[in-house]
């Protein structure tokens, strides 16, 4: 028995008969489908960069609040993955009540004002971009992004968050 199933093996080739496809396999002749490449992509353009991902990779999404050494609130999204990388996106406001010599939150935010101005008419954004001090500030793995307000991380979150339960693709652009 065990002489005769090369035979019909050897038989077969030999009149150029392929042998009947396994079950799962395609016939002779006939192309495999495509593989499906198209994956369902969040993506989120800002000033500091650009951020995709896989809307299948997504675990979570988060935003919270946070006082800093009492000076400044810091508002933070999170987006959880399956991947290496963590990303955040956020954005920092002083904590004023009222300045030394009683000098109201007010003045400080037309201060504020002023400085941002001129640093905008000087050609620089730096005020914008992420600021950390390493190591105390610096994470590995962690993409961070800064933006410029609590309006733009709602939506960032928004976003996130509507990916995150539909599983469509969604891209957003944050100008600040």
């Amino acid at each position: 028995m065990r002489a005769i199933v090369p035979l019909l093996l050897a038989s077969t080739i030999a009149l150029g008969q392929a042998p009947a496809p396994q079950q799962g396999q395609q016939p002779p002749g006939q192309q495999q489908p495509p593989a499906q490449t198209s994956r369902a992509i969040w993506r989120v353009n800002l000033p500091g960069g650009t951020y995709e991902l896989v809307i299948n990779a997504m675990l979570g999404v988060s935003s919270h609040e946070y006082v800093v050494d009492g000076v400044a609130r810091v508002t933070e999204v999170n987006v959880d993955t399956t991947g290496q990388f963590a990303v955040r996106f956020y954005a920092i406001e002083p904590v004023v009540t009222s300045g030394p010599g009683g000098i109201g939150a007010a003045t400080i935010g037309k201060v504020q004002s002023v400085m941002t101005e001129a640093a905008e008419r000087a050609g620089t954004d730096a005020w914008k971009k992420v600021v950390k001090s390493y190591p105390t500030t610096t994470h590995q793995r962690t993409v961070e992004y800064r933006v410029s307000g609590k309006e733009s991380l709602n939506r960032i979150f928004s976003s996130a968050s509507k990916a995150l339960r539909t599983g469509k693709a969604d891209e957003l652009s944050i100008s600040d």
